[in-house]
């Protein structure tokens, strides 16, 4: 068996649930048909034991049956299960991605390849800061929480 359906609860629900079954189906089918064969040997059998005895046999060789399958149907998902292994996930092969438009400055070739260095990354962050001051008065005149030029200044959009 593999290691998967070692730790499977269900296979092992299965598997005891069986044995339980054909455990019970025997002790039944043993007890009832014991005491038919008694009582009908010695003469002192009645109707409810011959009759009775007869339902619960076949009660018990139901359970019996089922257990049995139970016990066939885990012993050849054990087989199967150790013929197939472990299921193993395949590496996926991921598709490039294809922009219609790039950035002008963007570098998509080797733009990953290589760490930038410092004095790019301060240029950068100069050039947004400058950026983000340009902006400031359109910002300042809002004066809102929604970001809404309307709603800063009271005016009503229809």
């Amino acid at each position: 068996m593999t290691r998967v359906l070692n730790r499977s609860i269900p296979f092992w629900i299965l598997f005891a649930a069986s044995i339980a079954l054909v455990v019970a189906g025997l002790l039944i089918v043993l007890d009832h048909l014991g005491t038919m064969t008694a009582t009908l040997k010695d003469g002192s059998a009645t109707g409810l034991e011959v009759y009775g005895g007869q339902s619960w046999i076949v009660l018990g060789a139901a359970l019996l049956g089922a257990g049995a399958l139970g016990v066939l149907l885990s012993l050849a998902l054990a087989v199967v299960s150790s013929l197939l292994g472990a299921a193993t996930a395949k590496p996926v092969d991921l598709a490039p991605l294809a922009f219609d438009e790039l950035e002008q400055d963007a570098d998509p070739e080797g733009a990953l390849d290589a760490p930038a260095a410092p004095h790019e990354i301060e240029q950068e962050q100069q050039d947004r800061a400058e950026t983000q001051t340009d902006d400031a008065p359109a910002e300042e005149a809002q004066n809102g929480s929604s970001g809404s030029t309307a709603t800063a200044t009271k005016i009503n959009v229809k």
